[in-house]
């Protein structure tokens, strides 16, 4: 497994990713035996980074991660997980923030987390689920460097979700490590300009962004929520429904498009849809590590061997840009 420099923090971090979310949903409805199997077959094949986070399942996913590493023997790995302030606590954010930290380690039966992360969006213009930057910098920071100066966690980072300019006063500020970023063959525009018409939310260049703070890149939604399968049907350990992050106006729809990209598995450049998506994102120069979340460990192994294969080739690159500007207005 390739290994890669994660941004400022120094971390060497598999190029893959395990995503412990409830998209894929294994680590939070699969059976034990199968989150045991998956989690051990990833570290033999080189996974060193394992994501989660309290509100991914109401703390299962923690809570499962924490069981299947200490029946592991605590292999080393390194472990991030995540904070979402609720709208209820915006009059208290330190002390959320450090609660959450404080159930995350106990879940997760650990002293430390390699990675503490902001899972709310960002905006100037805030919705209940999100904060502002005054609010990211004045108020969750802090409490985050608190945690670091207790030992509580290593290293600081946000989901870089929410409006752009709001974004990028935060990740210019220069005071977290690492950023969450989507990134997929439905929607670029973290690191390559939007394709006009193309009818996704403009991320506007935030990975070109947060590499140049020197922040670790972490890619999310790289396979848009499972819909670059092309496949609208989903394994019943997977999350039923799910809402697309910047990539189109539902799932189905993204779904339609990803199947319009299958020129590239007609052409050679890729085996399978899948394997295009992973191998895409994993060619971004600033990707540090792409989060992979799997509903069974059949699906693992699919990703294990794409990611094996390398980076898509320029050729592959140049007809993927094609075929996304062929996306545009419909």
């Amino acid at each position: 497994m390739e290994q890669r420099r994660l941004g400022r923090t120094g971390l060497m971090v598999s190029v893959l990713g395990y995503g412990c979310g409830a998209v894929g949903g294994l680590m939070v409805r699969g059976a034990p035996a199968e989150q045991e199997r998956s989690i051990a077959r990833a570290i033999e094949a080189g996974i060193t980074y394992f994501d989660t986070a309290a509100s991914y399942g109401d703390g299962e996913s923690e809570r499962n991660l924490g069981r299947v590493l200490k029946a592991l023997g605590a292999p080393d790995v390194l472990v991030g997980t995540k904070v979402r302030i609720a709208p209820e606590q915006r009059g208290r954010i330190g002390a959320a923030v450090v609660a959450s930290l404080e159930d995350s380690l106990r879940r997760l039966g650990r002293d430390q987390v390699d990675l503490f992360q902001l899972h709310n969006p960002v905006s100037e213009t805030p919705a209940p689920a999100e904060l502002t930057p005054q609010a990211v910098l004045e108020e969750v920071v802090p409490a985050f460097e608190r945690l670091r100066a207790q030992g509580k966690t290593r290293f600081l980072g946000l989901t870089a979700l929410g409006q752009p300019a709001a974004l990028r006063r935060v990740i210019g500020a220069r005071v977290l490590d690492t950023a969450q970023i989507p990134y997929n063959l439905l929607n670029p525009s973290a690191r390559a300009p939007l394709p006009a018409g193309l009818g996704v939310h403009d991320f506007e260049g935030s990975m070109r962004d947060a590499a140049t703070a020197g922040m670790g890149v972490i890619g999310i939604r790289v396979l848009a929520g499972g819909a670059l399968s092309g496949e609208e049907a989903r394994h019943p350990v997977a999350q039923p429904e799910v809402a697309p992050i910047g990539s189109g106006p539902s799932y189905r729809a993204d779904v339609e498009r990803a199947r319009r990209l299958r020129a590239l598995v007609a052409e050679g450049h890729a085996g399978d849809l899948v394997e295009a998506a992973l191998r895409y994102a994993i060619a971004a120069p600033e990707m540090g590590t792409v989060l992979i979340g799997t509903a069974t460990l059949d699906q693992l192994e699919h990703a294990l061997a794409a990611a094996a294969k390398g980076p898509l080739p320029a050729e592959a690159l140049a007809r993927a840009a094609e075929l996304q500007r062929g996306l545009a207005g419909g």
